[in-house]
Protein backbone atom coordinates (compact mmCIF):
# COMPACT_ATOMS: atom_id res chain seq x y z
CA UNK A 1 0.00 0.00 0.00
CA UNK A 2 1.27 3.79 -0.61
CA UNK A 3 1.17 6.82 2.15
CA UNK A 4 -1.18 8.34 -0.12
CA UNK A 5 -3.93 5.64 0.53
CA UNK A 6 -3.46 6.61 4.15
CA UNK A 7 -4.80 10.47 3.12
CA UNK A 8 -7.69 12.10 4.41
CA UNK A 9 -8.96 15.69 4.20
CA UNK A 10 -9.05 17.60 7.84
CA UNK A 11 -10.23 21.10 8.26
CA UNK A 12 -7.74 22.72 10.87
CA UNK A 13 -10.22 23.93 13.13
CA UNK A 14 -11.13 20.15 14.05
CA UNK A 15 -7.47 19.83 15.47
CA UNK A 16 -8.07 20.46 19.52
CA UNK A 17 -5.64 22.99 20.66
CA UNK A 18 -6.66 22.38 24.12
CA UNK A 19 -8.13 19.58 26.34
CA UNK A 20 -12.16 18.88 27.57
CA UNK A 21 -12.42 21.09 30.64
CA UNK A 22 -12.72 18.08 32.73
CA UNK A 23 -11.02 14.91 31.57
CA UNK A 24 -13.80 12.69 30.77
CA UNK A 25 -15.76 14.96 28.78
CA UNK A 26 -14.71 13.87 25.19
CA UNK A 27 -17.34 12.27 22.41
CA UNK A 28 -16.55 8.52 21.51
CA UNK A 29 -17.25 7.12 18.67
CA UNK A 30 -18.23 3.74 18.53
CA UNK A 31 -17.10 1.42 15.42
CA UNK A 32 -18.16 -2.00 14.78
CA UNK A 33 -17.12 -2.70 10.89
CA UNK A 34 -19.30 -0.73 9.35
CA UNK A 35 -21.17 0.17 12.22
CA UNK A 36 -20.89 3.56 14.00
CA UNK A 37 -22.95 4.93 17.27
CA UNK A 38 -21.97 8.21 18.53
CA UNK A 39 -21.29 8.68 22.07
CA UNK A 40 -19.85 10.00 25.03
CA UNK A 41 -16.76 9.25 26.67
CA UNK A 42 -18.58 8.18 30.07
CA UNK A 43 -20.76 5.49 28.02
CA UNK A 44 -17.32 3.79 27.74
CA UNK A 45 -18.31 0.95 30.95
CA UNK A 46 -21.56 -0.08 28.99
CA UNK A 47 -19.18 -2.02 26.39
CA UNK A 48 -17.29 -3.46 29.21
CA UNK A 49 -18.13 -6.47 31.14
CA UNK A 50 -16.86 -7.92 34.35
CA UNK A 51 -13.94 -9.90 33.87
CA UNK A 52 -12.50 -7.72 30.67
CA UNK A 53 -8.82 -6.53 31.26
CA UNK A 54 -8.20 -3.09 29.88
CA UNK A 55 -4.73 -2.83 29.58
CA UNK A 56 -3.03 1.11 30.01
CA UNK A 57 0.21 2.08 29.39
CA UNK A 58 1.60 3.98 32.94
CA UNK A 59 4.48 5.27 31.15
CA UNK A 60 5.07 9.11 32.24
CA UNK A 61 5.57 12.15 30.68
CA UNK A 62 9.21 13.74 30.58
CA UNK A 63 9.87 17.60 30.66
CA UNK A 64 11.44 16.82 26.87
CA UNK A 65 11.57 20.32 25.44
CA UNK A 66 15.30 22.22 26.48
CA UNK A 67 16.65 25.19 25.13
CA UNK A 68 20.42 26.19 25.47
CA UNK A 69 23.44 27.91 23.60
CA UNK A 70 26.62 26.86 21.53
CA UNK A 71 29.71 28.27 22.45
CA UNK A 72 29.34 30.49 19.60
CA UNK A 73 25.97 32.29 21.16
CA UNK A 74 23.77 30.37 18.62
CA UNK A 75 20.60 29.21 20.23
CA UNK A 76 19.63 25.59 20.17
CA UNK A 77 16.41 24.03 21.12
CA UNK A 78 16.86 20.39 21.68
CA UNK A 79 13.69 17.78 22.10
CA UNK A 80 15.17 14.61 24.65
CA UNK A 81 14.22 11.37 22.24
CA UNK A 82 15.32 9.13 24.87
CA UNK A 83 16.93 8.93 28.68
CA UNK A 84 20.09 6.19 27.92
CA UNK A 85 21.18 6.33 31.52
CA UNK A 86 21.66 8.81 34.02
CA UNK A 87 24.01 11.14 32.38
CA UNK A 88 23.66 10.37 28.27
CA UNK A 89 20.53 10.74 26.04
CA UNK A 90 19.42 10.74 22.81
CA UNK A 91 18.02 13.68 21.43
CA UNK A 92 16.56 15.57 18.13
CA UNK A 93 19.04 19.47 18.31
CA UNK A 94 17.26 22.49 16.24
CA UNK A 95 19.93 25.22 15.70
CA UNK A 96 20.84 27.34 12.51
CA UNK A 97 23.90 24.70 11.97
CA UNK A 98 24.34 21.42 12.91
CA UNK A 99 26.26 21.48 15.92
CA UNK A 100 29.45 19.10 15.60
CA UNK A 101 30.42 16.24 17.63
CA UNK A 102 32.42 17.56 20.57
CA UNK A 103 31.26 20.65 20.75
CA UNK A 104 29.53 21.80 23.83
CA UNK A 105 25.75 23.22 24.79
CA UNK A 106 24.92 25.18 28.05
CA UNK A 107 21.52 24.78 29.20
CA UNK A 108 19.80 27.82 31.32
CA UNK A 109 23.46 29.25 31.45
CA UNK A 110 25.26 26.35 33.70
CA UNK A 111 24.92 22.57 32.84
CA UNK A 112 27.28 21.84 29.85
CA UNK A 113 26.42 18.91 27.76
CA UNK A 114 28.73 17.41 24.88
CA UNK A 115 27.58 16.44 21.57
CA UNK A 116 29.16 12.34 21.49
CA UNK A 117 27.79 10.89 18.63
CA UNK A 118 25.50 11.23 15.73
CA UNK A 119 23.01 8.76 14.93
CA UNK A 120 21.26 9.84 11.17
CA UNK A 121 18.38 12.47 12.85
CA UNK A 122 19.66 12.12 16.50
CA UNK A 123 22.34 13.42 18.49
CA UNK A 124 23.77 11.49 21.42
CA UNK A 125 24.22 13.65 24.57
CA UNK A 126 26.42 13.71 27.79
CA UNK A 127 24.99 15.80 30.55
CA UNK A 128 28.26 17.36 31.83
CA UNK A 129 27.25 17.80 36.03
CA UNK A 130 26.67 16.31 38.49
CA UNK A 131 23.13 16.36 38.50
CA UNK A 132 20.79 13.52 36.11
CA UNK A 133 19.76 14.01 32.84
CA UNK A 134 15.85 13.53 34.49
CA UNK A 135 16.87 16.19 37.43
CA UNK A 136 18.11 18.53 34.62
CA UNK A 137 14.57 18.58 32.67
CA UNK A 138 13.03 19.12 35.68
CA UNK A 139 14.52 21.89 36.72
CA UNK A 140 14.74 23.33 33.09
CA UNK A 141 12.95 21.70 30.57
CA UNK A 142 9.72 22.42 29.04
CA UNK A 143 6.44 19.97 28.39
CA UNK A 144 7.07 18.95 24.97
CA UNK A 145 3.67 19.75 23.47
CA UNK A 146 3.03 18.24 19.79
CA UNK A 147 4.04 19.86 17.21
CA UNK A 148 0.27 20.23 16.03
CA UNK A 149 -0.70 22.33 18.98
CA UNK A 150 0.28 25.51 17.86
CA UNK A 151 0.68 27.39 21.15
CA UNK A 152 2.84 26.85 23.72
CA UNK A 153 2.83 24.56 26.73
CA UNK A 154 1.10 26.29 29.83
CA UNK A 155 0.95 24.90 33.39
CA UNK A 156 -2.29 23.31 32.94
CA UNK A 157 -0.64 21.29 30.55
CA UNK A 158 1.72 19.67 33.45
CA UNK A 159 -1.07 18.07 34.88
CA UNK A 160 -3.69 17.47 31.58
CA UNK A 161 -0.89 15.86 29.03
CA UNK A 162 -0.33 13.58 31.65
CA UNK A 163 -2.77 10.64 32.48
CA UNK A 164 -4.14 10.28 36.29
CA UNK A 165 -2.30 6.94 36.83
CA UNK A 166 1.28 7.71 35.27
CA UNK A 167 4.51 6.21 36.97
CA UNK A 168 7.45 5.73 35.09
CA UNK A 169 9.27 8.29 33.63
CA UNK A 170 10.63 8.06 30.45
CA UNK A 171 7.79 9.90 27.49
CA UNK A 172 8.24 12.46 25.12
CA UNK A 173 4.98 12.51 24.47
CA UNK A 174 1.58 11.38 26.29
CA UNK A 175 0.05 7.53 25.53
CA UNK A 176 -3.22 9.84 24.77
CA UNK A 177 -5.91 7.71 24.79
CA UNK A 178 -5.84 7.68 28.49
CA UNK A 179 -6.12 11.09 29.19
CA UNK A 180 -9.79 10.27 28.82
CA UNK A 181 -9.39 8.57 32.10
CA UNK A 182 -10.24 10.09 36.00
CA UNK A 183 -10.02 8.49 38.68
CA UNK A 184 -13.77 8.39 39.29
CA UNK A 185 -14.04 6.34 35.80
CA UNK A 186 -11.09 4.24 37.14
CA UNK A 187 -13.30 3.24 40.25
CA UNK A 188 -16.07 2.74 38.77
CA UNK A 189 -14.81 0.11 36.06
CA UNK A 190 -12.98 -1.68 39.48
CA UNK A 191 -16.27 -1.57 41.10
CA UNK A 192 -17.69 -3.32 38.11
CA UNK A 193 -15.21 -6.08 37.82
CA UNK A 194 -13.55 -5.11 35.30
CA UNK A 195 -9.58 -6.05 35.47
CA UNK A 196 -6.98 -3.05 35.09
CA UNK A 197 -3.66 -3.99 33.65
CA UNK A 198 -0.52 -1.92 33.12
CA UNK A 199 2.18 -2.21 30.56
CA UNK A 200 4.97 0.80 29.97
CA UNK A 201 5.98 1.67 26.84
CA UNK A 202 8.36 5.16 26.36
CA UNK A 203 6.86 7.10 23.50
CA UNK A 204 9.58 8.28 21.96
CA UNK A 205 9.37 11.96 19.29
CA UNK A 206 9.65 9.20 16.51
CA UNK A 207 6.19 9.10 16.82
CA UNK A 208 5.54 12.19 15.14
CA UNK A 209 7.83 11.83 12.55
CA UNK A 210 6.34 11.54 8.87
CA UNK A 211 6.49 8.37 6.81
CA UNK A 212 8.81 9.76 4.11
CA UNK A 213 8.23 7.33 1.68
CA UNK A 214 5.80 6.54 -1.26
CA UNK A 215 5.22 2.96 -0.13
CA UNK A 216 4.73 2.16 3.00
CA UNK A 217 6.76 -1.43 3.22
CA UNK A 218 9.81 0.74 2.92
CA UNK A 219 9.29 2.87 6.12
CA UNK A 220 11.63 2.20 9.35
CA UNK A 221 9.82 2.36 12.78
CA UNK A 222 11.82 3.88 15.50
CA UNK A 223 12.64 2.13 18.09
CA UNK A 224 10.62 2.43 21.80
CA UNK A 225 11.29 0.01 25.19
CA UNK A 226 8.94 -1.54 26.76
CA UNK A 227 8.12 -3.85 29.62
CA UNK A 228 5.22 -6.14 30.26
CA UNK A 229 5.14 -7.13 33.79
CA UNK A 230 4.49 -10.66 34.82
CA UNK A 231 0.97 -9.70 36.23
CA UNK A 232 -0.45 -8.20 33.28
CA UNK A 233 0.81 -11.61 31.73
CA UNK A 234 -1.26 -13.55 34.30
CA UNK A 235 -3.98 -11.04 34.25
CA UNK A 236 -4.55 -11.38 30.05
CA UNK A 237 -4.01 -15.11 30.00
CA UNK A 238 -7.07 -15.81 32.64
CA UNK A 239 -9.31 -13.77 30.83
CA UNK A 240 -8.81 -15.53 27.68
CA UNK A 241 -9.57 -18.77 29.44
CA UNK A 242 -12.45 -17.73 30.46
CA UNK A 243 -13.75 -15.98 27.90
CA UNK A 244 -13.18 -12.45 28.65
CA UNK A 245 -12.04 -9.36 26.16
CA UNK A 246 -8.54 -7.71 26.27
CA UNK A 247 -9.59 -3.95 25.66
CA UNK A 248 -6.23 -2.23 24.43
CA UNK A 249 -5.72 1.49 25.75
CA UNK A 250 -4.14 3.15 22.93
CA UNK A 251 -1.92 2.37 20.19
CA UNK A 252 1.13 2.31 22.55
CA UNK A 253 -0.41 -0.55 24.92
CA UNK A 254 -0.98 -2.38 21.84
CA UNK A 255 2.11 -2.15 20.16
CA UNK A 256 3.85 -3.40 23.50
CA UNK A 257 1.45 -6.31 23.82
CA UNK A 258 1.78 -7.49 20.52
CA UNK A 259 5.20 -6.98 20.21
CA UNK A 260 5.91 -9.32 23.57
CA UNK A 261 3.60 -11.87 21.57
CA UNK A 262 5.66 -12.39 18.86
CA UNK A 263 6.23 -15.92 19.66
CA UNK A 264 2.49 -16.83 19.66
CA UNK A 265 2.72 -16.31 23.25
CA UNK A 266 3.04 -13.23 25.50
CA UNK A 267 5.49 -12.91 27.44
CA UNK A 268 6.60 -10.63 30.48
CA UNK A 269 10.15 -8.54 30.29
CA UNK A 270 11.56 -5.57 29.22
CA UNK A 271 12.43 -5.07 25.23
CA UNK A 272 13.23 -2.70 22.17
CA UNK A 273 10.23 -2.54 19.29
CA UNK A 274 9.84 -1.42 16.32
CA UNK A 275 7.27 -3.31 15.21
CA UNK A 276 5.36 -1.73 12.05
CA UNK A 277 1.40 -2.47 11.78
CA UNK A 278 -0.22 -2.48 9.21
CA UNK A 279 -3.11 -3.87 6.63
CA UNK A 280 -2.60 -7.68 6.60
CA UNK A 281 -0.85 -8.13 10.33
CA UNK A 282 -2.62 -10.77 12.53
CA UNK A 283 -3.49 -9.70 16.04
CA UNK A 284 -2.25 -12.18 19.07
CA UNK A 285 -3.43 -10.55 21.63
CA UNK A 286 -5.54 -7.28 21.72
CA UNK A 287 -9.69 -7.78 20.88
CA UNK A 288 -10.62 -4.10 21.10
CA UNK A 289 -9.30 -0.39 20.70
CA UNK A 290 -9.74 2.86 22.13
CA UNK A 291 -7.60 5.38 20.79
CA UNK A 292 -7.53 8.72 19.82
CA UNK A 293 -7.77 9.95 16.09
CA UNK A 294 -4.84 10.11 14.20
CA UNK A 295 -2.92 12.30 11.60
CA UNK A 296 -3.20 11.67 7.93
CA UNK A 297 -0.57 9.93 6.54
CA UNK A 298 0.76 8.38 9.86
CA UNK A 299 1.60 5.46 11.18
CA UNK A 300 -0.84 5.01 13.70
CA UNK A 301 -3.40 5.95 11.23
CA UNK A 302 -1.84 2.75 9.43
CA UNK A 303 -2.09 0.51 12.47
CA UNK A 304 -5.68 1.35 13.39
CA UNK A 305 -6.34 0.46 9.32
CA UNK A 306 -4.74 -2.73 10.24
CA UNK A 307 -7.01 -2.89 13.73
CA UNK A 308 -10.48 -2.08 12.51
CA UNK A 309 -10.13 -2.52 8.68
CA UNK A 310 -9.13 -0.19 5.96
CA UNK A 311 -12.63 0.59 4.17
CA UNK A 312 -14.32 0.95 7.93
CA UNK A 313 -11.69 3.21 8.94
CA UNK A 314 -11.76 5.51 5.58
CA UNK A 315 -16.02 5.20 6.62
CA UNK A 316 -15.15 6.15 10.72
CA UNK A 317 -12.97 8.91 9.58
CA UNK A 318 -14.98 10.60 7.38
CA UNK A 319 -18.34 10.24 9.68
CA UNK A 320 -15.72 12.23 12.11
CA UNK A 321 -14.90 14.49 10.13
CA UNK A 322 -18.48 15.32 8.95
CA UNK A 323 -19.82 15.55 12.71
CA UNK A 324 -17.04 17.55 14.02
CA UNK A 325 -15.22 15.19 16.38
CA UNK A 326 -11.66 16.63 17.71
CA UNK A 327 -8.55 15.06 16.77
CA UNK A 328 -5.38 14.41 18.11
CA UNK A 329 -3.79 14.47 21.54
CA UNK A 330 -6.18 16.76 23.46
CA UNK A 331 -9.15 15.38 21.08
CA UNK A 332 -11.88 12.48 20.81
CA UNK A 333 -11.91 9.00 21.38
CA UNK A 334 -13.07 5.96 19.49
CA UNK A 335 -14.07 2.27 20.61
CA UNK A 336 -12.64 -0.12 18.09
CA UNK A 337 -13.85 -3.84 17.29
CA UNK A 338 -10.92 -5.86 15.66
CA UNK A 339 -12.10 -6.64 12.32
CA UNK A 340 -11.61 -10.33 12.10
CA UNK A 341 -14.23 -9.90 14.91
CA UNK A 342 -17.14 -7.72 13.59
CA UNK A 343 -18.12 -10.37 10.69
Amino acid sequence: MRTEDFNFDLPDDLIAQFPPAVRTASRLLRIEGDNLTDKSFTDLPDYLRAGDVLVFNDTRVIKARLYGQKASGGQVELLIERVIDEHEALAFIRASHAPKVGSQITIGNTVPLTIITREQDLYRIRFDASATVLEVLEQYGALPLPPYITRAADGADDARYQTVYAQHLGAVAAPTAGLHFDQAMLEKLDEMGVVRAHVTLHVGAGTFQPVRVDNIADHVMHSERYTIPQATVDAIRHAQTHGHRIISVGTTSLRALESAAQSGQLVAGENETSIFITPGYQFKVVEHLLTNFHLPKSTLLMLVSAFGGYEAMRHAYAHAVQQRYRFFSYGDTMLISRSDLTH
